[in-house]
Parts: structure tokens; sequence; C-alpha cells
């Protein structure tokens, strides 16, 4: 099978296709009315678009995938900043949010790939992908700052402040990633192709946060 996947391996998100956020355990449908809603989502629609016409027109196969955020040794942008964090010790007001929000191992959406790449049921499919485990912004920081062998420093503080805080220095995009939920609904991709994540979200953010302390040593 010729298989075109759409994939992001970066702090964009794209599933944001869906839309920018959801309501907590309401989480988004591959077969619901995509709203991007900003350049790049909108970007990755067109060219999402673009992937099935050209398939309307030829013999080619295409899968397409929306991940949430994708993580794993020597991610980014935000994810590498919240690792910088965690390790020097610094306090940040972020042990009240209970949000949930889908994340992506590297190594479950390289295995979620080779699986649509084999498998004759995900042709012109569209598949959204997580790790099968929500978290929180609070639960993620407590976790991940466990990997790296520190005690996380995390103050109550209201979200209703934060994203007044953030929105006050003109970080409203900053809120909206600590605060709202994105969640992602995988029943699809698992009933489908008979998929399920290779590794689990703990394992997941071993692997980073032992990429990240290996790359801080050498």
């Amino acid at each position: 099978m010729l298989a075109a996947v759409s994939v992001i391996r970066d702090a964009k998100i794209a599933v944001k296709v869906n839309g920018e956020s959801t309501v907590r355990d309401q989480p988004f449908s591959p077969d619901d009315i995509p709203e991007p809603q900003d350049p790049y989502s909108i970007s990755k629609y067109e060219a999402e678009q673009g992937l099935r016409r050209l398939a309307s027109e030829t013999q080619m196969e295409i899968v397409i995938i929306r991940p949430p955020l994708v993580y794993g040794p020597g991610v980014k942008a935000n994810f590498q900043n919240m690792m910088r964090w965690l390790k020097r010790g610094i306090p940040l007001p972020l042990d009240a949010i209970h949000n949930k929000r889908s994340l992506l191992a590297l190594d479950n959406l390289v295995d979620l790939i080779f699986t649509c790449i084999d498998h004759p049921d995900a042709a012109n499919q569209t598949f959204l992908a997580s790790d099968g485990e929500d978290l929180s912004t609070t639960e993620l920081l407590r976790r991940m700052s466990h990997m790296l062998g520190k005690s996380a420093l995390l103050i109550p503080v209201p979200p209703s402040l934060l994203e007044a805080g953030f929105s006050f220095l003109g970080k409203k995009d900053m809120a909206q990633r600590l605060c709202a939920s994105l969640q992602v609904d995988i029943s699809k991709t698992q009933t489908l192709l008979g998929w399920t994540p290779l590794i689990s979200v703990d394992e997941g953010l071993l692997r980073t946060a032992q990429g990240f302390l290996h790359e801080k040593i050498v």
C-alpha cells in the first residue's frame, strides 16, 4: 500500500484541526467537523484537503493522523522549557489546574504510523492518537518532576487568576495551553486497527527525562 501520512513532531499540535480546546471529558473525535482557528491549524486542514483531492484523482491511498502534543527524547519548545524549570527547582504557580490533556509519546506515534502503513483498513482514514491516559497540567508537572529526580515546587493559584495574569502579559495562548483541556478519542484507532499504545505515559515521560538529562550531561 502506498500511504501518505500527515504527522507533526513538535509543540504545534495537528489535532488543532479539530479545534483549540475541548470540554473536560468530551474529547475530539476524528469524525467531528473540523474547526481550525489559527494559521497553523488552517494550513494543516488545507493540506489534508489537498491530499484527499489527490487521492480521489489517483490510486494513491492516504492516512491522516492528527496527534496532540508529541513528546520524547530531544523534544523542544515548551516541553523542554518545562523540564528546565523543574530541574532547576523553580516554583511554578500551577498546583491547582484540573484540566485534562492528551499526550502522545514519540514511540507510540511511530508505532501507529507503521501500523497504518501495513493495515489494509487504514487506507483513506483519519485517526486521532494518544497514550491512552490524559493528564492535567499539574499531574504532568508532578510526574515529569519525579522522572527528573526532583520534587516539584508547585504553588496553588486559581486558574482564573493565571488566565488573567497571562492575558495582561499578552500571553493568552499560553494560559490556554496550561489551563484548558484538549482530549482526543482514540477508540476508532483502537477498534479499526487493533492498535494500542506501545508504551505508557510514565514510560514515555521517563524516556523523555532520560534524554533531557543525557543532553545536559553531554
